[in-house]
């Protein structure tokens, strides 16, 4: 009895391709305008923070929009187990991850090099923006942003495409646009039960970034520049609060998209 059911759910794993001519998406009709989320594996400690994703996910199919899923294609920088916070030894790839995320349907970031079908550009936290998008979580102040990941944003920006990044991902911003005064927030500094990675903070200003100290449900618009920011989990907050606030960041982006 059980072998159809398991046979079935085998063969149930979409996969996504670039070459198609809408692109592959997890949900929605071809005719939707299509943004890209890039993913940074499945987990708030070595990849993407899974909550965010969703929210994302979820607030811009709400908006009519089709979310195209794209994560690179290499090794993460470390396994973390999520239960004890202990380093694992074992290799993790973030593209396969991410699919975790995408329910399959994810394609390499790589793929996604002079498309114009494509609107805008999102990107959830979590520390795979900090560990695997860049080395922010190894190097701190000294980070590089991984070259298929900056020339994303150099060509997004370079468009005139708008691009939203909440948690620790507008760090990534932050290195590659900070010479040019962009305005970003990464939450606050201060109660360090509230706000634990208030840090990055000081280093986004070192790369020239203007950074506004904003709350949880706050949302950052550098109008000039088309990049929206939201804290969502550099907050210590429940998880209605972070979904609120990146539901104001999507919202943001699809005003500037009307």
């Amino acid at each position: 009895m059980l072998a159809p059911i398991r046979n079935q759910l085998l063969k149930m794993a979409p996969r996504s391709s670039l070459a198609s001519a809408q692109l592959s998406s997890v949900t929605g009709p071809k005719e939707e305008r299509t943004v890209a989320v890039v993913l940074s594996g499945c987990g708030v400690y070595d990849g993407t923070e899974v909550h965010e994703a969703a929210a994302c996910l979820a607030a811009l199919t709400r908006h009519g929009f089709n979310p195209l899923i794209c994560a690179p294609n290499f090794n993460q920088g470390h396994v973390v187990d999520h239960q004890t916070g202990n380093e694992m030894k074992e290799l993790r790839n973030v593209l396969q991850e991410s699919a975790r995320i995408a329910r399959g349907a994810v394609s390499p970031l790589a793929d996604l090099k002079g498309n114009a079908k494509i609107e805008a550009l999102v990107f959830p936290g979590g520390f795979g923006a900090a560990k695997n998008l860049s080395d922010f979580g190894f190097k701190g102040a000294d980070m590089s942003v991984h070259e298929d990941v900056k020339r994303t944003l150099l060509e997004f920006h370079g468009a005139g495409k708008p691009i939203a990044l909440c948690c620790i991902a507008p760090i990534l911003a932050a290195k590659v646009f900070g010479d040019q005064g962009i305005k970003l927030t990464l939450g606050k500094q201060g109660d360090e039960s509230k706000w634990p990675f208030g840090g990055a903070v000081e280093v986004a200003k070192g790369f020239g970034a203007n950074v506004e100290e904003l709350d949880v449900s706050q949302v950052c618009l550098d109008e000039k520049n088309k990049i929206i920011t939201s804290p969502a989990f550099m907050y210590n907050g429940a998880f209605h609060e972070i979904q609120d606030g990146v539901n104001k960041m999507i919202a943001v982006l699809a005003k500037l998209l009307a």
